[in-house]
Parts: C-alpha cells; sequence; structure tokens
C-alpha cells in the first residue's frame, strides 16, 4: 500500500487541465456549430458551395478553430499525464498517446478543409472539370473531416476510461465524478466502434448520444480541477499500479 503526495507540479498542470479543457470545448462548439454548421446545406453541394465562398473567412476561421483544438489538446494531454503518471506512469503514457491519435485527426479535418476550398477556387488546372464536380468533391471533403471524428473517438473515449480510472484509483477528485467518467467514456467507446460496423446503429441511438455523457463529464472535471484542484488523497491509501 502507497499514498501519493501531491506536488505544487501537479497542482499547476490541474489548473492548466481545467483552462484548457474548457478552452477547447469552447472552440470545438463555436467552430462547429456557430462558423461551420450554418454553411452546410444537407443534400445540396451548390449551395454548400455557394455558403462558402460567400463566407469564405468564416470558413476560414472554422479551419484555424480545428487547428487550434489540436494544439490545445496537445497542452491538455501533457497537463493530464504529469497530474497522473504517479499512480501508473504506463496508463498515463497510454492514454496520452490515445489523445494524440484524436488531436492528430483533428489536424487532418483541418488539411482536407483546406482541400475543400482549394476545389472551389480558380486555378488553371481546376478548368478541366465542370463546376458542379468540383463542388460535390468539396462537400466530399468536407464530410470527409466526420469520418476523422468517428475514426478518432474510439481513441478519445479510451483515453478517458483510462484517465478516469486513474482518477479513481488515485482519490485526486471525487470517486461519484470518476465513476462517471468511467461509465460515460466506456459508453462511447462501445458505441463509437459499433457506429462504424453497424452504420445504422445511428438510428436507435442518435450519435449525440455517443459522445454527450461524455463531453458533460469534461466539463464538470475541468471545472473541478481549475477551481479546485486535486484533493489530498491521504485520507484513502492507494493500491499502487504503478508500472
Amino acid at each position: 500500500m502507497t499514498t501519493l503526495t501531491i506536488t505544487k507540479e501537479q497542482q499547476c498542470a490541474a489548473k492548466v487541465a481545467g483552462i484548457t479543457g474548457l478552452l477547447a470545448m469552447a472552440i470545438v462548439v463555436f467552430g462547429n456549430y456557430v462558423l461551420l454548421n450554418p454553411l452546410i446545406v444537407p443534400g445540396n453541394a451548390v449551395e454548400t458551395a455557394q455558403n462558402i465562398l460567400v463566407h469564405e473567412r468564416a470558413f476560414r476561421l472554422t479551419v484555424v478553430c480545428f487547428l487550434s483544438y489540436s494544439l490545445i489538446s496537445l497542452v491538455l494531454l501533457s497537463a493530464l499525464y504529469v497530474m497522473l503518471k504517479p499512480v501508473s506512469r504506463g496508463l498515463a503514457l497510454a492514454a496520452a498517446l490515445c489523445r494524440l491519435v484524436f488531436a492528430m485527426l483533428w489536424l487532418l479535418g483541418s488539411l482536407q478543409m483546406l482541400g475543400a476550398l482549394r476545389l472551389l477556387g480558380h486555378a488553371a488546372y481546376l478548368q478541366v472539370f465542370e463546376m458542379d464536380r468540383l463542388q460535390v468533391l468539396a462537400r466530399v471533403t468536407i464530410a470527409a473531416t466526420f469520418d476523422d471524428y468517428y475514426v478518432g473517438l474510439p481513441f478519445f473515449s479510451l483515453a478517458l476510461t483510462i484517465c478516469s480510472y486513474l482518477w479513481l484509483k488515485s482519490n485526486y477528485v471525487p470517486r461519484w465524478l470518476s465513476w462517471f467518467g468511467i461509465a460515460s467514456s466506456a459508453w462511447c467507446v462501445i458505441c463509437a466502434f459499433v457506429y462504424l460496423l453497424f452504420p445504422g446503429f445511428a438510428k436507435p441511438v442518435d450519435p449525440y448520444w455517443f459522445d454527450s455523457p461524455m463531453a458533460m463529464f469534461e466539463l464538470i472535471l475541468s471545472f473541478w480541477l481549475l477551481f479546485r484542484g486535486l484533493k489530498s488523497p491521504s485520507a484513502a491509501p492507494l493500491l499502487a499500479v504503478n508500472s
């Protein structure tokens, strides 16, 4: 049996994780729901392309949001690793690597968005294609960013499952919050794999229900880390799981 001691480095990392967690969530909501979604016309590639060209600045700002989310995620995963490595270095590293994969897929999404914008440009080499075909190709390229997200979702939710387990073992945050994290992120892991295998799964279970409970956990955890920090686990000795 061992007891964890919280260091100043860990408390500093908790503040960083709280700030970056909230900032990352705000950027995702703003980029997707305020900037991008109003430009997308379901089932109509032509109108979507016209919206993008008319509101090109907003579309480019969406790209910046995606890129910013990827960068902020790197800071966040580093802060989480600093906090959780005393519990289990191996598991904390595995969680960090899973988050890294997810961050890289957001970076890929940024590149695909720029690729869609290039298809709608006026480069001479594009003139061999009809405009309607370019518009459809641009729409397909934008749609691929959603594939990036759902391919990355199992990695992200697995990272949260591991982290939630480490929160539970460390007793750094309330146990109810740790259990909520385990349940919500494990649920998302299952949904993500089932959806990739059976796309029709999105009919009985709306995709928003895949990650919404997990997003709520991240939101609560970010506020907790920012304003309360890590609580001392001295009252509950930890069964060592260091690897």
